[in-house]
């Protein structure tokens, strides 16, 4: 099973894709969708919809997790979050990949054991559950990965209690 994970971002869209071999997980790919400069609102939106679309073609991941939207007090940034969730959701729908979604928090819940962890713990969880040499060198693309490995669990966890 493949899960791609997706920290929806206007300037870095991060993307991680991990593999589970029953409880083992570890990493395909990462990486991030960077903004091109000096290209309007849509054009960047279209940048990260082809890129999500690229990726799942190259991959073929059989889930998506993408970050929700939190509450955020620029509302403007909120918005903008949104439009950005929307191509990548869209990318993977027209994919026939269903869509979870999840709150900063939880991702933070599930890696580290508590919601109020540090970005510098999620990212050492994530380099030790999938075995990585090092941290990812984009915090986007360990946040992805990290939204991947959440979704794992929530998959896990489901299918247990079924039993």
């Amino acid at each position: 099973m493949k899960i791609l994970g997706i920290d929806p971002g206007l300037s870095t869209t991060g993307y991680g894709i991990i593999e589970a071999d029953g409880d083992r997980l570890h990493e395909i790919t990462h990486g991030t969708i960077k903004k091109r400069q000096r290209k309007d609102f849509s054009q960047n939106l279209l940048g990260i919809y082809q890129g999500v679309t690229k990726i799942i073609q190259e991959f073929q991941p059989d889930y998506c997790a993408i970050e929700s939207i939190f509450y955020h007090q620029n509302k403007k940034t909120a918005i903008t979050m949104g439009h950005v969730r929307g191509v990548a959701i869209l990318a993977a729908a027209q994919s026939q990949i269903a869509v979870a979604e999840y709150s900063p928090r939880e991702v933070k819940l599930s890696i580290v054991g508590s919601g109020s962890a540090a970005k510098i713990q999620v990212q050492a969880m994530v380099k030790n559950i999938l075995r990585l040499k090092e941290i990812p060198h984009s915090d986007d693309a360990a946040d992805a990965l990290a939204i991947a490995i959440c979704h794992f669990h929530r998959l896990n966890f489901a299918n247990r209690i079924q039993y």
